[in-house]
């Protein structure tokens, strides 16, 4: 390649071209395709890259704790987790067309993290946005923002994500104002985008770290009024068997 036709490329930033341009004319050399042919080629070669690097983008905007895929989820030891249901949801990704909840609900140690995080990581593989956070976490971000006025900035990122994960509802107590907080979201996000909890504790619980019986009972309608509920309240902890170097979740 000439040092132009490098440049202009690179100005362009069609860098998967760059890369594969010599490659690219020893197969038309070879071959000897069409000039449609070859510029389609060129063309989709471009464009599958650019999918690439932003599906990438979106993962590692993403933030999740660990990659954990569904092809790694321990079934076979799990025997009171739904896997058809589960399943049938991953493949399906109907929850995210109907912008559904997915709730998981179950004892520490059961794999709720690791089923949650491989929905999304699915979901954004297959062009969605997405991000996890613990609840904590989001309680934090969203209790500093009023701190600085940026309450509608901050809801307004968390309302773009089209796949939200929280994790760990519940963990903590929280006060009234960071209750309200976090409602808001959820409310906003009703039937708009898909939000996957996790949650150790039963609906009827929540009222406990919530303290606020009239709200615990208005987000449980917002978030149950249009959900997947995946009861793991039968499984045992995955933990104590568990590989250091495992990505089952």
């Amino acid at each position: 390649m000439d040092k132009d036709l490098e440049a202009k490329l690179k100005y362009l930033r069609l860098t998967e071209l760059l890369e594969s341009w010599d490659e690219l004319m020893a197969q038309a050399k070879e071959k000897g395709p069409t000039y449609p042919a070859f510029t389609k080629q060129m063309i989709d070669l471009e464009i599958t890259a650019k999918r690439e690097r932003a599906r990438q983008q979106r993962l590692r905007r993403s933030k999740p704790e660990e990659m954990y895929l569904i092809e790694t989820y321990p079934f076979d030891r799990q025997p009171g987790v739904p896997k058809k249901k589960i399943i049938e949801l991953f493949d399906s990704m109907n929850y995210l067309r109907k912008k559904q909840n997915v709730i998981f609900v179950g004892p520490t140690g059961v794999g709720k993290t690791g089923l949650a995080t491989a929905l999304m990581i699915h979901a954004i593989n297959s062009g969605a946005s997405g991000r996890f956070i613990t609840f904590p976490a989001l309680l934090d971000e969203l209790y500093r923002s009023v701190a600085d006025h940026s309450e509608k900035k901050v809801l307004k990122k968390f309302l773009s994500y089209e796949v939200l994960v929280v994790d760990e509802l519940g963990y903590l107590e929280i006060d009234p104002q960071q209750a309200g907080l976090f409602f808001t979201l959820m409310k906003q996000r009703h039937k708009k985008a898909t939000t996957i909890v996790t949650t150790q504790l039963g609906f009827k619980e929540w009222a406990g770290f919530l303290k606020n019986p009239h709200l615990t009972l208005a987000l449980i309608d917002r978030l149950t009024e249009n959900s997947q509920l995946i009861n793991m309240g039968k499984c045992q902890s995955l933990r104590d068997n568990r590989s250091t170097d495992s990505k089952s979740p």
